[in-house]
This record gives C-alpha cells, structure tokens and sequence, in this order.
C-alpha cells in the first residue's frame, strides 16, 4: 500500500512539476501535456470532418476545403492553448488586455472577410453555382470561371472579369440563367405598319428563326401578336437556345434576316407619328 501511495505521490509530483513560473505564469508538466493531447484530438478531429464534408465533393472543391480546415486548424489550436493555460492558473488578463484594441481592430477588418468565406463555404456545399453559369450581377451577364472561397469570377459579354463577393449570393437576388437546365427563352420584339399582312409577319419571323444559328428546332420558335400599339402591330418572337451568353449576337443577327426579308415583302417597320390638325378662328369683330 505505501509503495503504490508512494508510485502515485511520484506521478503527481511529475504532473505538477513547475517548467515556468513567474508572478503571472506557472506552467507545469500536466499543462504541456493537456495541450499536446488536445491538439492532437483536435488534429484528428478535423481532418474526421472533413473527410465527411468533402466525401461527394469534385476535386476541385475538396482543395478549396483544404485551405478552410487548414483556417480553422490553427483557430482552434490558439483556442485550446489559451483555454487550457487559462484552466491551469495562467493569468492571461495582461496579455489579453493590452491586445483588446488589436482585437477589435481585427474585428473589424474580418467581419466582411468571414462573411465571404462563410457564403463561399454554403456555395460549395449545396451547389447552388457552378462553374460555367451564365449569371445576371448588377445587370451585368457574365459566365463563371471561378468560384474561390472568398470571391467568385464571372467573364462578361465585353470581355471584362467582374469579381464578386461571396456574400452577394446570400444577402442579394442574383439571376442564374443556367441553373436548372442550359436551355433559355429569349425574345424580340417587333412593330409593322397596320397595312401589313400578320400571317405573312408570323411566317417569315418563324422562318427567320428556324433558319438562325445556335437558335434550336425543338421547342419550336413561336410568334405572339402583343398588341395594336400607337402607330404599329406589336410582335414578339421567341426562341430557345443553349448560349445564353452569346444572346446578343444571335439576336442582332435575326434582327438583320428580319429588316431583309421585311423589305423583300414590302412590310414595313413604322417610326412613331403623330398628326398635327392646325385650326384657324376666324375675327368675328371685323
């Protein structure tokens, strides 16, 4: 019985043995070894995790990943050292103290910076961008190349990159014309002179459109008659096509097949007018 009470006296004193001490600070065995054991639970934790969060993810995601645990890696072990040290009898007020005012700084500094990540982590996980999208910011289209933890890179139709804050995605509406299918509807609209003849509008628009590039047969271009406007017929056709991005170009390139074909028929596309009555009143104190 003595020699194990003397076994455990022997234990305590080697947990208990001082490595620093000062006014402020003690540091003993046992606080060196708490904070290895933590760390290294720590370590296996997370790596635990996000084996389960990147399980489904692309390549390309898992590496994003990499860098976030790799973040929150170093975060938690300044966590744990400060916590353990404070649970051992280390007084930190000093330390803590003299860093409040770098702390709010850095608050400051990090709140946008944590916002992006956050949002860029969400994006990732519930796929809700992808690469190659076709997305409105701001009324700007441009096709994604890029999605980062912090930002997301889309090119415009001018050839420019626009970069985006992560956050953008969750606090604003953001159109993504290519979210559930490639598939789009577009649109242009049309004004003819009351003189004209509306089945033959409809059946050259439908031709014209059939006829256009990057423009697809099935679901088949349609033409509505929208309305008898102030000084023309109004019409829209509609088509669908997969290159949303190019829109532009394909429509500037029915609109030229449009102002050929009307002139070949003689339909003509009318500019407002108005008409002007003049009336002259007569002096009736002559």
């Amino acid at each position: 019985m003595d020699k194990l009470k003397h076994i455990l006296d022997s234990i305590s004193w080697f947990f208990n043995y001082s490595l620093y001490s000062s006014d402020t600070v003690s540091i003993t065995v046992k606080t060196v070894l708490l904070i290895i054991v933590a760390l290294v639970f720590i370590t296996y934790l997370l790596k635990l995790i996000n084996k389960l969060v990147t399980s489904k993810l692309p390549l390309e995601d898992k590496n994003k990943f990499e860098s976030i645990f790799g973040f929150l890696k170093y975060l938690f072990y300044i966590l744990v050292i400060v916590t353990i040290l404070h649970a051992s009898g280390v007084n930190l007020t000093v330390v803590l103290t003299a860093s409040a005012a770098l702390f709010v700084g850095l608050g400051f500094a990090l709140q946008y910076l944590f916002q992006d990540i956050i949002s860029g982590i969400l994006i990732i996980l519930d796929q809700s961008l992808h690469v190659g999208d076709i997305i409105e910011v701001e009324n700007k289209v441009g096709r994604v190349f890029e999605i980062r933890l912090r930002t997301t890179r889309a090119l415009t139709r001018d050839d420019k990159v626009i970069v985006i804050p992560n956050h953008v995605f969750l606090t604003n509406s953001i159109y993504n014309y290519t979210q559930n299918h490639k598939t789009t509807r577009e649109s242009i609209k049309i004004g003819v002179a009351y003189s004209s003849d509306v089945d033959l509008v409809k059946e050259i628009l439908e031709e014209i459109a059939l006829s256009q590039k990057d423009v697809l047969k099935k679901p088949k271009p349609f033409v509505l008659f929208d309305d008898f406007g102030d000084s023309a017929l109004l019409f829209s056709l509609h088509f669908y096509t997969n290159n949303s991005y190019d829109d532009p170009i394909i429509k500037s390139n029915i609109r030229y097949r449009i102002n050929t074909k009307f002139k070949e028929h003689n339909i003509n596309i009318p500019f407002p007018q108005q008409d002007v009555y003049l009336y002259q009143q007569n002096n009736l104190n002559k």
